[in-house]
C-alpha cells in the first residue's frame, strides 16, 4: 500500500514529480562515475518487486549505459557502401544486459540479483542494478534468498541466467509455438 504511490509516479515520470525530481539530479549523475554504489534504491517500490531487502548483504548500484546502437568507425578501405557496416549494427544483447555485466564486472565477489531503469537522457541510460552477496552470513541465514549461495549460481549475469538473459535468448515464450523464437 505505501509504495503503491511511488509506482504510479514512476509509470508516468514526465507527467509527474519525478520529472522535476530527475531535472536535478540528472546532471549530477551524469558528473559521477559510469559505476556508482548508492545507499538507498531511487525506486524502491521496483527494488523490493525484484528482490532487494534493506539488510547486510544487499547493495544497490547505480550504471549508465549508451543509448543507441554500436558505435563503429568508417572503413578506410574501399568498399560499396552497402557493405559498410557503420550505421545500424546492433547487438545481440539489450543494453540492460550490457549494464548488469559491466556491474558484475567491477564488483566480482556480488552476484546480480537484477535491474531496473531509472532514468534516460539523449546520450545515456541509468539503470540501478540489485547485487547480493553470497558469502555474507545473513544472506546464508535467510530462507528466501539462500539459494543464490549455491555454486551453480556463479557468474550467472554472464551465462544469461537472470532476467534480462533469459529475454533476450528467447526464453519468455516456452512451448508448443516456441520453436523458431530462439
Amino acid at each position: 500500500m505505501m509504495y503503491r504511490y511511488v509506482k504510479d509516479a514512476w509509470k508516468n515520470p514526465k507527467d509527474s514529480y519525478v520529472r522535476e525530481l530527475m531535472w536535478e539530479r540528472a546532471p549530477k549523475w551524469r558528473r559521477d562515475p559510469v559505476i556508482k554504489r548508492i545507499e538507498r534504491p531511487t525506486r524502491i517500490d521496483r527494488a523490493r518487486a525484484l528482490g532487494y531487502r534493506a539488510k547486510p548483504g544487499y547493495i544497490v548500484v547505480r550504471t549508465r549505459v549508451r543509448r543507441g546502437s554500436q558505435r563503429k568507425t568508417r572503413f578506410k578501405a574501399g568498399r560499396r557502401p552497402t557493405r559498410m557496416g557503420v550505421k545500424k549494427i546492433t547487438t545481440a544483447k539489450s543494453i540492460k544486459r550490457i549494464a548488469e555485466e559491466r556491474v558484475a564486472r567491477k564488483y566480482p565477489n556480488m552476484e546480480v540479483l537484477n535491474s531496473y531503469w531509472v532514468w534516460e537522457d539523449g546520450k545515456y541510460k541509468f539503470y540501478e542494478v540489485i547485487l547480493v552477496d553470497p558469502n555474507h552470513l545473513a544472506i546464508k541465514n535467510d530462507p528466501k534468498i539462500y539459494w543464490i549461495c549455491v555454486k551453480q549460481h556463479r557468474g550467472r549475469v554472464f551465462r544469461g541466467l537472470i532476467s534480462e538473459g533469459k529475454k533476450n535468448r528467447g526464453l519468455r515464450n516456452r512451448g508448443k509455438g516456441a520453436e523458431k523464437v530462439r
